[in-house]
């Protein structure tokens, strides 16, 4: 495998730094002083700057003001502190609220928003479009040629839509487009339900809490013109960027599963991923499955972009402001976070905020330097720490990681189980699905990449697709294809209902997928809380599993037709059914989990047909609970990140194996002992 190049050749290490507003102190100069001492001895290297600066930049329509920020960024680069200069469209100045209202979003209850927050425009209008344009021209223009730009920061995590009469017209044109004629929409929406029927283009609008929002088409059909539409607002915004300084590198940041848009279509027009990543650590969950959560979601960044590291673009410090409850980071918990980010594919470890605001909705959200102004703070040293680590870790920037397994996640198939109305009013859970599937491979190691139902499937062994059910055109071959040619397939209940369009499958579930799986699915039972079966497992099966596994929620009830049976439910009407088969087709298998179950059957599942598949852990070693690995590689050299997420010491044993250990350089091997909130990195 080849190595990818680092996001700027101009600064080819890692990035550690953060979202800095210079515009909020533009009335005391020492402050700019301050924070570049202090940036260096945090060993502080990049700064996202011009965030929601419109105002500093542009006070008065047509007048800019770009001194206080030349000063900035020749300031910072005098200093070796290079800059991801942004785009301030994620909030727009009064002044143009004020003169052209059509800049402001609209609500689905069709209400014109007043001035305020942020992301509170229309991604359609012509005039928020021309007036993004032009200040980034201007930015583009002014700063090419500085040495110090490393990167192009696009708004502000996108969120959001609008329904306005522009939205509207849009909205009616990409329908139109996408399904030409009337009958075919009509088809396609299925709206001969309640007498729906659309009879002219012009009937077409978003849905409204007060109007249309029972058909499951059309609200499918919204969310995905929302993305369609930020996505066109965001070309549009980097298309002078683009034009003037084209080696420049560009980016938007994420917001890790935020259900809003499809980043799997957003990713395309990226040149590299960034997220923001604010998990709420010491809270109600186990750090150590808390961790595990998160992990999953660093996997989809780097697999947006087929393992290409991505960028942590913003992390607290510290706390945030905004959660339920706003813990501090325990000792330790600082750099193991930033590190795990790293060692999922990151080349950056970015936070919100570098110096906290003195006002207004987050001046109590962490940040590196605090209201005391001065490096002597415990939130200082772990950034630090964090600073002095990477510096350390040079040679594992642009590797990547080499996983065996996918676990499909997509954005789609998620809009689609929310919207549905049936099985379980709440509970449908997806998400979390995908995630207790994704724990037992992080227990032990092993790494996974997270994709959606489109990407290529034949770099992998073993491909999870849980509550797939949603199949769009072509998905099914592909997975037949996999599994004829030798690839394993792991399925469950609830998958292959519904289309594209979210109109469910003739002749029988689980739909295209039943040949490949052998089976047919009959019927669901959803069970009550205070319920439970129970899916009895054989004692003699070729993936070697047996048990009793408690069931929860979902029970499927199927018929196998060229499956083999693994295991049946124990109780109800249903006993004796099956609960659990195995497909043979081709070369490979294809299983199918028919009911919904804690992590023990997962656990045992996954671990047999590890060992099956020949799948190997990182470590040949067993690890303790909370203790996971991650690798980094370039195909020559490994970087192996052992991370504690506990606050227990943990023992694990490297075996007869020396490496380095990359943050003390010193040799390493046989039994180790991880610290609480520990971690190792090791080169092999």
């Amino acid at each position: 495998m080849k190595k990818f190049g680092p996001i700027s050749n101009k600064f080819p290490h890692f990035y550690h730094g953060g979202d800095y507003n210079p515009d909020q102190w533009r009335h005391d100069p020492k402050i700019l002083d301050e924070d570049i001492r202090l940036m260096k001895l945090a060993k502080c290297n990049v700064m996202s700057i011009g965030i929601f600066a419109w105002t500093a930049l542009e006070p008065e329509e047509g007048h800019y003001d770009f001194k206080w920020l030349d000063e900035v960024m020749d300031r910072l680069y005098d200093n070796g502190i290079y800059v991801i200069l942004a785009t301030p469209s994620g909030a727009r100045p009064t002044w143009m609220s004020q003169k052209y209202n059509e800049v402001l979003r609209v609500g689905a209850n069709r209400v014109r928003n007043l001035h305020g927050i942020r992301h509170n425009h229309c991604y359609t209008s012509p005039v928020y479009r021309e007036k993004t344009e032009q200040i980034n021209r201007k930015l583009a223009e002014r700063y090419k040629d500085h040495p110090g730009l490393l990167a192009w920061h696009i708004s502000n995590e996108y969120c959001g839509e609008c329904h306005c009469d522009h939205c509207q017209k849009a909205f009616r044109d990409w329908v139109q487009n996408k399904y030409e004629t009337l009958d075919h929409l009509n088809l396609q929406w299925w709206t001969t339900f309640w007498s729906h029927t659309y009879t002219d283009w012009s009937q077409v609008e978003s849905p409204a809490p007060h109007g249309e929002h029972k058909v499951h088409g059309h609200n499918l059909d919204w969310k995905r013109f929302v993305t369609h539409q930020t996505i066109e607002f965001y070309k549009n915004e980097i298309k002078p960027l683009k034009e003037i300084t084209p080696d420049i590198p560009i980016t938007t940041n994420f917001m890790g599963t935020y259900q809003g848009l499809d980043y799997w279509k957003f990713a395309k027009e990226l040149d590299m991923i960034s997220w923001d990543s604010y998990p709420q650590w010491h809270g109600p969950e186990k750090d150590w499955e808390l961790a595990s959560n998160i992990s999953f979601v660093h996997d989809i960044n780097r697999s947006l972009k087929g393992g290409k590291p991505f960028m942590l673009m913003e992390s607290t410090p510290s706390m945030t402001n905004w959660q339920q409850v706003s813990k501090l980071k325990r000792p330790g918990m600082h750099l193991l976070s930033s590190i795990q980010a790293v060692a999922h594919g990151s080349d950056t470890v970015q936070y919100f905020q570098w110096r906290k605001s003195r006002g207004a909705s987050e001046k109590l959200h962490g940040a590196v330097v605090d209201h005391c102004g001065h490096e002597n703070t415990r939130v200082f040293r772990d950034v630090t720490e964090v600073g002095n680590a990477l510096s350390k870790l040079e040679q594992v920037i642009g590797t990547t990681v080499e996983p065996e397994v996918a676990i499909i996640y997509d954005w789609e198939n998620n809009w689609a189980i929310n919207d549905m109305e049936g099985v379980r009013k709440e509970g449908r859970d997806y998400e979390k699905t995908c995630k207790r599937h994704y724990r037992p491979f992080w227990n032990k190691g092993i790494p996974v990449d997270v994709i959606n139902m489109d990407c290529d499937l034949s770099r992998y062994k073993l491909v999870i697709a849980p509550m797939l059910y949603m199949v769009r055109e072509g998905v099914a071959e592909k997975i037949e294809k996999f599994v004829e040619q030798g690839g394993t397939f792991v399925t469950t209940y609830w998958s292959g209902i519904v289309n594209e369009n979210d109109l469910c499958f003739l002749g029988g579930f689980p739909g295209p997928l039943r040949q490949v799986l052998g089976i047919w699915a009959e019927e669901i039972d959803s069970l009550y809380d205070f319920e439970s079966n129970y899916a009895v497992i054989d004692k003699e099966n070729k993936i070697g599993v047996k048990g009793r596994y408690k069931i929860d929620q979902l029970c499927d009830l199927i018929h196998v037709e060229s499956a083999e049976v693994l295991g049946a439910y124990e109780s109800d009407f249903y006993k004796g059914q099956p609960a659990f088969t195995v497909n043979r087709y081709g070369k490979g298998n294809a299983y199918y989990i028919a009911f919904r179950n804690n992590n023990e059957f997962q656990e045992d599942f996954y671990k047999s047909l590890i060992n099956q598949l020949g799948i190997k852990p990182i470590l040949d070693t067993q690890l303790p609970e909370g203790v996971t690995v991650q690798k980094r590689t370039d195909g020559t050299k490994d970087y192996i990140f052992i991370m504690n997420f506990t606050f227990e010491e943990k023992k694990i044993d490297l075996g007869d194996i020396t490496y380095i250990d990359m943050l003390n350089e010193k040799s390493i091997t046989g039994p180790i002992a991880l610290e609480a909130y520990g971690l190792k990195i090791l080169k092999k």
